[in-house]
């Protein structure tokens, strides 16, 4: 027979979905990093980095709350943006908690004004998370700027973080789930993610090419698993790089191979530690023309507007 207090506790536990949305650049990945105490969401200063919903489990005995990580809220251009932003109205049609995210160092502009504006016809609560408040000096400064953004939509809570420090991000936890219902868990209470391994392998290789070209390729690549086998103790993975031109190739690539040679070396540690084994990567660099704009491969990359 259950343990009768067991079964009270379980009916008491908070369960539910918490979005992270903002413009590109607001810390979203690195929160939820921070939050769920792992990497699972590739982290870049590049706009658009994160072009998939991104579940991360947070299990805790009050409950569980999935954080779900979406693109940075921009006006769309190609098929690829266009699907990035119906995932992130996907997601605030369907979360119970949002949690707009700004930059704490810069005043409102007008990347701004367009999320909120999204929020506007959202009456879902929502909190407002000032993230990157290390980077300001004068804290005095954080009020009218969150005054700005109060006239603008109403707030259940006001948290300043610094999702790289992990200032205030208890917190945020601890009020998420004061807005949670009650309900089960959504996730197995051991999983962090739903990500499947093949695809963080591709995400980790496509932060690297960013990391290593810079500003020479902010938006064009693009990576996908194509191969995967486990041997004994080892791994083998191969990823296709997708690029737009043969002068994007040779940026990816490098003069006698030597960028590929240390994007691949860097991916291949953080796939290590994300498996536990050794890993052998192999990478492969395409053209593709347009790619962003080709229905074909945007589902072969797995972004479903």
């Amino acid at each position: 027979m259950p343990d009768q207090q067991s079964a009270i506790e379980d009916t008491h536990r908070k369960s539910g979905v918490v979005a992270l949305i903002g413009r590109p650049n607001a810390g979203k990945s690195t929160l939820l990093n921070k939050l769920i105490g792992e990497k699972i969401a590739i982290v870049s200063d590049k706009p658009q980095t994160t072009r998939t919903r991104i579940n991360g489990v947070l299990t805790r005995p009050e409950g569980q709350v999935v954080f779900l990580d979406t693109p940075g809220v921009h006006k769309p251009g190609y098929k690829l943006n266009r699907r990035m932003m119906s995932i992130v109205a996907d997601a605030l049609a369907t979360v119970d908690l949002i949690l707009l995210m700004i930059d704490a160092a810069e005043p409102m502009g007008s990347g701004d004004r367009f999320v909120l504006d999204m929020l506007k016809r959202i009456e879902t609560p929502a909190f407002l998370i000032p993230n990157k408040v290390d980077a300001v000096g004068d804290k005095s400064k954080l009020l009218p700027l969150i005054s700005a953004y109060a006239s603008e939509r109403d707030f259940a809570e006001v948290i300043p973080i610094s999702a790289l420090t992990g200032d205030g991000v208890e917190l945020l936890i601890v009020k998420a789930f004061e807005y949670l219902p009650d309900g089960p868990a959504l996730y197995p209470e051991d999983e962090m993610t739903d990500q499947p391994e093949r695809v963080m392998a591709a995400e980790f290789v496509r932060e690297k090419i960013l990391q290593v070209t810079g500003d020479e390729l902010p938006y064009v690549t693009a990576v996908v698993t194509e191969g995967w086998e486990d041997a004994g103790g080892t791994t083998k993975i191969n990823c296709l790089i997708y690029v737009e031109r043969r002068s994007h190739r040779a940026i990816v690539i490098g003069r006698g191979g030597e960028r590929l040679k240390q994007i691949g070396t860097a991916a291949r540690r953080d796939i290590e530690k994300l498996l536990g084994r050794h890993v052998f990567l192999s990478l492969f660099v395409k053209v593709r023309e347009r790619w962003r704009d080709d229905e074909r491969t945007l589902n072969e990359l797995g972004i479903q507007g």
